[in-house]
Order: C-alpha cells, then structure tokens, then sequence
C-alpha cells in the first residue's frame, strides 16, 4: 500500500522538526488558514475517531508554503527586452 497524504505530512513535519504554530506561520504564507486542532486530527492515528484524512489541496498548500519558507518567496519576473535590429 502507498503512503497517504497523512504519512506525507508526518514524514515532512519530522524531517523539517517542524511544530503546529510554525506549520500554521507556513500555510499563511499562501493564505491558507488552518488551526492547531485540524493540524491535531491531521496528526492522529487512522483508527482513531477524531482522524481525519489531509485532502489534496491541504498538502499542496502546505508544500507551496514549505517552498517559501525554506526559499523565499520568487522574484519578479522581467519582462523581455525587445531587440532591436542593428
């Protein structure tokens, strides 16, 4: 069997030694509110009846929270310069 959303967030969360308030700090920065208790119920065996499965779009900004966490966030693009003929 492959690895659930769940077991991802776990496995990145211990590698990160990350806690609830600084996973709270990191989903902000994509504006994605979360609270310390859905992190709890996230976090919690899957037999237990306060489980609950992290959907896609939880983990994913998550992930593009961990990015400008850890990198930055992207600079600005610059607009191509037009070449002009010589």
């Amino acid at each position: 069997m492959g690895l659930t959303n769940n077991d991802i967030f776990k496995k990145l969360r211990v590698a990160h030694k990350l806690r609830d308030d600084d996973i709270v700090k990191i989903c902000a920065l994509v504006d994605f509110k979360v609270t310390k208790s859905e992190l709890g119920a996230i976090f919690r065996k899957e037999d237990h009846p306060k489980y609950v499965e992290c959907g896609d779009q939880f983990l994913r900004n998550f992930l593009n929270g961990l990015i400008i966490h850890l990198r930055g966030p992207m600079p600005p693009k610059k607009e191509k310069q037009e070449k002009t003929p010589q």
